[in-house]
């Protein structure tokens, strides 16, 4: 079952792995609507896609405004005469603790990430519920909405909004037969290039080189392309029946996150009171959780090489 005859839009596509993905939509059959705020990104992108075969046009604008979302669904329409899927790849980064986060950091990354996803997807339910298109929804999600992670206060909470509206929009759209579905990536792109850790994953990845299987089997941790595979089946009929979820990928993992559930249940006669938890909430409550990501010790020959 391939993906020949239907149309996706891929929401910041321009490169990395919003790239990968259209590529890869495009390799199985697509028409890929490309995005990007950089039109030379943009038209690069589509002379790829183009020069490989396959069919594919751009929409220059940034995601986040209604007008952007509307102006993608409308280029689908009017220039190959439907849409089957909607991938919201769409993100930018402004790193800083929380001490030093301005009103601006947070709110740009939340407009471009959580309210791009929002509208992106409005619009696009919003057209198939009134065509009768039982379309499919892939959200990009991140091991930071799972985890958290150190400096990055508006990126955790964009990720993690957008697990929590798929989950949402996976009870309202079941009617209309529309799939919503998260991808938590893992892959080398310009974020993960900064973490030594992954330096020498990176590096071999940059000379065309296989990771090493410590990165791949371990970590999860590959390629952008390692993760275009799971984004073109869940856009396809082929996962008709799968919503709601959230898949992690990577090198060579695949992971299903659960959603979250409550680890230990205590019972007291009369609730918890100040007094009862101070006496009592270390053994009601067991091991607490872990929060961050937690990584193997790297092999000494994959260890970063130290700042000169």
């Amino acid at each position: 079952m391939t993906l020949q005859g239907t149309v996706a839009i891929v929401t910041g596509s321009g490169q990395g792995l919003g790239l990968a993905y259209a590529q890869e939509l495009a390799a199985q059959g697509a028409s890929v609507v490309i995005n990007d705020v950089d039109q030379a990104a943009a038209d690069a992108a589509v002379a790829t896609i183009v020069e490989a075969g396959g069919t594919a046009s751009a929409v220059v604008a940034p995601v986040g405004p209604t007008e952007t979302a509307k102006a993608l669904v409308d280029h689908a329409y009017e220039t190959y005469g439907r849409l089957d899927a909607l991938v919201t790849n769409a993100g930018i980064l402004r790193d800083r603790t929380l001490w030093k986060m301005s009103d601006d950091d947070f709110d740009a990354v939340i407009g471009v990430h959580l309210r791009g996803t929002f509208t992106c997807v409005r619009e696009a339910a919003t057209r198939w519920r009134e065509d009768g298109t039982a379309g499919h929804i892939v959200c990009i999600g991140s091991p930071t909405g799972q985890r958290g992670n150190f400096g990055q206060t508006n990126y955790a909470a964009a990720k993690a909004g957008i697990v929590g509206m798929v989950r949402t929009w996976a009870l309202e759209l079941k009617k209309a037969g529309i799939t919503v579905n998260a991808v938590i990536p893992v892959a080398a792109t310009a974020m993960t290039k900064t973490v030594p850790f992954f330096q020498k994953a990176v590096e071999a990845d940059e000379r065309g080189e296989p990771m090493p299987d410590f990165f791949r089997k371990e970590l999860g941790f590959g390629t952008a392309d390692d993760v275009a595979g799971i984004v073109a089946f869940l856009a396809s009929d082929a996962a008709t029946g799968i919503t709601g979820q959230v898949v992690g990928a990577g090198g060579d993992r695949l992971q299903l996150w659960s959603h979250p559930e409550a680890v230990t249940t205590s019972y007291r006669e009369g609730g918890w009171s100040y007094s009862a938890l101070v006496d009592g909430f270390a053994e009601a409550a067991g091991d607490l959780q872990s929060v961050g990501e937690k990584f193997p010790q790297l092999p000494d020959e994959l260890a970063p090489e130290p700042k000169k």
